[in-house]
């Protein structure tokens, strides 16, 4: 005996099998390859790790090779995003774990590449700089603005 089956049947098979496959895919996808560098800070990670930056509802994280630093959005005083690191981050006296060395632009190429972050734990300053190129960081300066309801401090000759 043969049966039927009704043109509704068909296609609530097919949309199930649509949602499966695009269920294995979105599974498999690929993590980003690392597109931040850690530059210096007072955190304890290797100058030169590697890795992203997330940004979640109350903090965001530097996720490097099984490391991380989260910040709280609530704990940030400082953010920038310049050529070259500012006098006033280089001399604020804190416990430097990773000396930043940025290297001056050669031959006036002013392009913007370190975010620094500034913030308290438990009352005392730490910071974070990451090596970022301008076009991976420009999507996230709007975010940071908007998630920390504080300005990063970006270099105006830089067009965004």
């Amino acid at each position: 005996m043969t049966r039927r089956i009704s043109k509704g049947s068909r296609i609530s098979w097919a949309l199930g099998a649509l949602l499966l496959v695009s269920g294995i895919a979105l599974a498999k996808e690929e993590p980003l390859p690392p597109q931040f560098k850690y530059a210096g800070g007072t955190e304890k990670l290797s100058e030169g790790c590697e890795g992203n930056l997330e940004l979640n509802p109350q903090a965001m994280a530097f996720k490097c090779l099984g490391s991380a630093i989260e910040v709280p959005y609530s704990a940030i005083t400082l953010m920038q995003y310049r050529s070259s690191i500012s006098r006033k981050v280089r001399r604020m006296k804190v416990k430097w774990k990773v000396r930043p060395n940025d290297v001056s632009p050669i031959l006036g190429a002013k392009k913007n590449r370190f975010f620094t972050v500034v913030y308290r734990v438990e009352g005392k300053p730490r910071i974070m700089i990451l090596r970022v190129q301008p076009k991976v960081m420009r999507p996230y300066l709007a975010e940071l603005d908007l998630r920390s309801e504080k300005r990063v401090e970006v270099e105006g000759y830089e067009e965004y």
